[in-house]
């Protein structure tokens, strides 16, 4: 039952994580010591004693942590082993209903013990049950090399998965001999939302029912909830069709910053708030009124539960076969995640304004790199660094907004390019802290954002997107690519690679490689519309 070498093991684990505290609490009591007195007790001639003291810090921090992580391996597999035994101590004989109540009072017993509500304790008995059952998680958390809050992610994240789906999900994110294992960050080098939307974009991908139908099961259960809270106010949330809510939040994003100014005293979030009551109470008044509901700042509202296209500020990436319809591939909205590729494809025929189409590699879905010469970025650019990093890169950053800032990780004035390689989004905050501290970002690639080095020489590895292959329709390849899928080459990824150029050696047509990211042909390519051929 349990952890892949044994409890003994975790609790080896936790006796060296404790002993590792105690050391680092003996060093800093004669740090402390020796500042008393003026002199270093215990450590050599020149030692920093604050900075050493400030590091013992961070390092009892990560220890602490980890242990964290360990204990809540131990209460984990206690709580299902204590479900366990109270399942066997139950007669064979005993009666659905006698069973039922076995369980129940086992759940109401960890309940009093962890001093939690019923259903805190009943969440924790399924989550735990989950994690127990993938030994890979089981080991990581047990290792303490990712938090609880990670594994409840897994947990959340395998529900409505069979036992093979579950296991290629865990395999891609823990197993690094995995055909195709995840890239760039470990889990728990992951902040819990971001490993979240990494879990999430993979099981959407890859779930066995189409998004398409599951979203068609989601639209159905759209609502409107309200509820009470303290000091007079209270909370309205609407769980919508994901491109609604975010057409919903980037419009009134957009609104609220056009109102800034120096005569405007409220935030950017007070002003959020602010003007989507104006816009709702104000579409309902009109339209109760008989008139086409027409509130500032938006297309018109054509009468109650009639709800517009969305014209939000949002990037749209989906691949071509998915746009045609001739697969089923999800699509990926910047700022939520996958959508169905019926969503995608009516955001390009109602007109989404702000739809980017993005070159890709087809071999494994990265957008190809553009180069440049000159110091100042085209939008061509800031598009892409914005679709390749997909929010500021930072460490444990999670800022999404269209506001973040395309950086020169090598300053222009060092002989830093301005190319992909040598950009990275950044958000204000922390593009500030990159000028004024020693937080130094790693180097980037056209596919790939930075990692970074913080003051104490910690690396964090860069959160890197799973970008994958797009899938191509049952006899679609070319005869040349299916010979080589047929085993000509052991590796057709290799072959490629080598492939000549795919456009001819003719003047009239232009190699993209050679094509400056200013080049005007960037702009006509990307904004020409997509045109479909009549023949089969």
């Amino acid at each position: 039952m349990g952890i892949g070498g044994g409890l003994g093991v975790v609790l080896e684990g936790v006796r060296a994580s404790v002993a590792a505290l105690d050391a680092l609490e003996r060093e800093d009591a004669s740090l402390a010591a020796g500042l008393d007195v003026g002199f270093d007790v215990g450590v050599g001639a020149g030692v920093d004693v604050l900075q050493r003291r400030y590091e013992i810090r961070l390092d009892r921090l990560e220890l602490t942590s980890r242990l964290e992580a360990q204990l809540a391996a131990v209460k984990a597999q206690d709580a299902v082993d204590a479900v366990g035994f109270q399942e066997a101590m139950t007669p064979p004989d005993a009666s659905v209903q006698d069973r039922t109540y076995a369980q129940m009072s086992v759940v109401e017993e960890i309940a009093g013990v962890l001093t939690v509500s019923s259903a805190g304790a009943g969440a924790l008995v399924e989550q735990s049950r989950r994690v127990c059952s993938l030994p890979l998680v089981m080991n990581a958390l047990a290792a303490g090399v990712m938090s609880w809050q990670h594994a409840r992610v897994v947990a959340d994240e395998t529900e409505g998965l069979d036992a093979v789906g579950a296991a290629g999900l865990v395999a891609h994110f823990f197993d690094p001999d995995a055909p195709d294992p995840a890239r760039g960050a470990l889990p728990g080098e992951l902040v819990p939302s971001r490993f979240r939307a990494k879990v999430r974009g993979w099981r959407e991908r890859h779930h066995p029912e189409s998004i398409q139908k599951r979203h068609v099961k989601g639209v159905a259960d759209r609502r409107m909830e309200y509820t009470p809270d303290k000091d007079g106010m209270a909370w309205v949330s609407l769980y919508l069709p994901g491109d609604t809510a975010c057409a919903i939040w980037n419009r009134t994003t957009a609104t609220a910053r056009g109102l800034q100014g120096p005569n405007e005293p409220r935030t950017l979030t007070q002003l959020r708030p602010d003007i989507a009551a104006s816009l709702l109470l104000g579409a309902v008044q009109a339209s109760g009124e008989g008139s086409t509901g027409t509130a500032p700042g938006t297309q018109g509202v054509t009468g109650i539960g009639k709800v517009p296209t969305p014209r939000a500020d949002v990037l749209v990436t989906v691949p071509v076969f998915a746009l045609l319809g001739a697969t089923d591939e999800p699509a990926i909205l910047d700022g939520l995640g996958p959508i169905p590729a019926s969503m995608a494809r009516r955001l390009v025929a109602d007109g989404a304004e702000s739809f980017y189409r993005v070159l890709v590699d087809p071999r494994d879905g990265a957008p190809l790199e553009i180069g440049r010469k000159n110091y100042r970025l085209t939008e061509t650019i800031k598009r892409w660094i914005r679709l390749r990093d997909g929010k500021c890169t930072f460490p444990g950053c999670t800022n999404r907004t269209p506001d973040n800032e395309t950086d020169h990780l090598q300053a222009w004035e060092h002989g830093g390019t301005t190319g992909t390689s040598n950009l990275a989004q950044l958000c204000r905050k922390h593009h500030r802290l990159k000028h004024h501290s020693q937080w130094t970002p790693g180097p980037a690639t056209s596919k790939d954002p930075p990692g970074w080095t913080s003051p104490t020489g910690r690396f964090y590895n860069p959160e890197q997107q799973d970008s994958e292959p797009t899938h191509w329709p049952p006899g679609s390849l070319s005869p040349w690519l299916q010979r080589e899928a047929a085993g000509k080459c052991q590796c057709l990824e290799a072959s490629l690679e080598n492939l000549p150029q795919w456009e001819p050696d003719d003047d009239r047509y232009v190699d993209l490689n050679d094509l400056p990211a200013d080049d005007p042909l960037w702009a006509e390519l990307l904004a020409t519309p997509f045109a479909l051929s009549s023949q089969g």
